[in-house]
């Protein structure tokens, strides 16, 4: 883990996913604003204070993640005012919460991400062939997408732990959908309810739409 003061409001954190490994959590958890990923940005906070003078006390700070190349990703920690409080991530500096570490990695048979409409998911599967990421095929064992109350809803099973572009896959998908906590409690309503919209290999099916 890599600390950069770029001037005295804000600073560069590189982070790889050894770092990730070494703290016991994944990048989803991370990546999605659990009890488990502020306690570590509370940890890297007081960190980059003791490495950079970074202080934070009584501020509020804005901390935003980049996917930078295949294992690392980089965070900009910036304090910001209360009146810029908006649609960010923020970790008010604070006494470290008392919260039991896990003990492994979590791990999932699914991962579903959510879509408010079906333009939306166009607009990520556009943007995955425009950028040539045509490979993402290969990053579950099964991929099906459904419908269920109005919204989209891509399933990713079994995960392929093996393909280097799951970090920027996971940030660029947070520009279109959603995570959904909890996928394997989540993934039996949608087989209850929902209707399966897109068979297997949904990936490969989108792609032949955009690619004509």
């Amino acid at each position: 883990m890599k600390f950069e003061k770029l001037n005295e409001n804000k600073i560069k954190i590189t982070v790889s996913m050894h770092d990730l490994e070494e703290k016991d959590i994944n990048f989803h958890d991370f990546m999605s604003n659990s009890l488990e990923s502020q306690d570590l940005f509370l940890d890297m906070l007081e960190e980059a204070e003791e490495k950079i003078g970074f202080h934070t006390k009584n501020c509020r700070v804005k901390i935003e993640a980049f996917a930078m190349t295949e294992d690392d990703f980089v965070l900009t920690v910036t304090k910001v005012s209360p009146d810029a409080i908006k649609k960010h991530l923020y970790v008010s500096p604070r006494k470290k919460p008392i919260a039991k570490r896990k003990t492994s990695i979590r791990t999932t048979n699914n991962l579903i991400y959510k879509f408010n409409c079906f333009d939306d998911y166009c607009n990520f599967i556009e943007y995955l062939v425009k950028n040539n990421l045509l490979d993402v095929v290969k990053i579950a064992e099964k991929v099906y997408v459904y419908y269920y109350k109005n919204q989209y809803y891509l399933v990713l099973n079994n995960l392929n732990a093996k393909y280097k572009k799951i970090p920027l896959f996971y940030t660029i998908i947070t520009e279109f959908g959603s995570y959904i906590l909890n996928p394997d409690l989540f993934i039996c309503k949608l087989n209850e309810s929902g209707t399966l919209f897109i068979k297997n290999n949904a990936f490969k099916k989108s792609f032949l739409h955009f690619m004509r």
